[in-house]
């Protein structure tokens, strides 16, 4: 555009200096028809060249501004279609996430059934509280049958199955909060079998090992019996009084009172 620009400039010095040249008489010898003709076709050629060079010039600055242009759009286009992707795709793993996560929440249903199944399933075999002779233990629930089972039969005079029941017990579970019980009801399942030697040998163990035990007097009591039935009246009657001076006020120390009046 500056090349054009300086050709308009000169042409229009050329186009003054030719107008000079008419008005003025002394000087219109100096150029020939031939050569203002010559003149105006250069300049006509250049004007013509100016314009050529500008349209290539626009059209040189149009074709790369619409190969930009193209080369912009396609980028567009590849953009779009990215996005696009990356649409399906958040879509994809939202959808997997929202499956997962209900997947999540049935397992963690299905764990909290397992583990209600599995506690209510456990409960009855773990420990329970026990609450016996003013004692208070735990004990598995199997022990607590077995015990239940052996006074049952204490309880309903089947001593010979008592006796060997509470033996088993004894065995079975030697370290049991029901141990001193079971030596009771042992004693007595043995004084109910006519077993007297025995019950002798376990109420003296219980009576030793357990004189504050809400039963002692009652242990006592049993002793005395079974020497009585072994026709020991002297120790019996040692048993009864030791008996009433241990724990008076007690009913057996009254049951030992009346039998020390009918014991020769």
């Amino acid at each position: 555009m500056r090349l054009a620009t300086r050709h308009l400039l000169r042409v229009s010095a050329l186009a003054i200096a030719l107008g000079a040249s008419v008005c003025g008489p002394a000087r219109a010898g100096l150029f020939e028809d031939e050569e203002a003709r010559k003149a105006i076709l250069d300049l006509r050629k250049q004007l013509q060249a100016a314009d050529d060079a500008g349209k290539a010039r626009n059209e040189a600055l149009s074709t790369q501004l619409q190969d930009q242009v193209g080369t912009l759009r396609r980028s567009l286009l590849d953009l779009n279609s990215q996005i696009e992707a990356l649409r399906g795709e958040i879509a994809k793993l939202r959808g997997q996430n929202e499956q997962l996560a209900r997947d999540l929440s049935e397992t963690q249903r299905r764990l909290a059934d397992q583990a209600q199944t599995l506690d209510s399933r456990l409960k009855p075999l773990e420990p329970q509280k026990v609450s016996l002779d003013g004692r208070e233990f735990q004990a598995d629930p199997e022990e607590r049958r077995q015990y239940e089972a052996a006074i049952g039969l204490v309880r309903r005079g089947e001593f010979a199955d008592a006796v060997s029941a509470l033996l088993s017990f004894q065995k079975r579970f030697s370290a049991s909060g029901y141990t001193d019980s079971v030596r009771f009801w042992l004693g007595s399942a043995q004084y109910g079998k006519r077993d007297y030697k025995d019950a002798i040998a376990t109420f003296k163990a219980f009576i030793a090992g357990n004189p504050e035990h809400p039963r002692a007097p009652e242990a006592l009591l049993a002793l005395a019996n079974c020497q009585i039935e072994l026709k020991d009246n002297k120790t019996a009657r040692r048993s009864l009084e030791d008996l009433i001076k241990a724990y008076p006020g007690t009913e057996a120390a009254k049951a030992a009172k009346e039998r020390l009046v009918g014991l020769k």
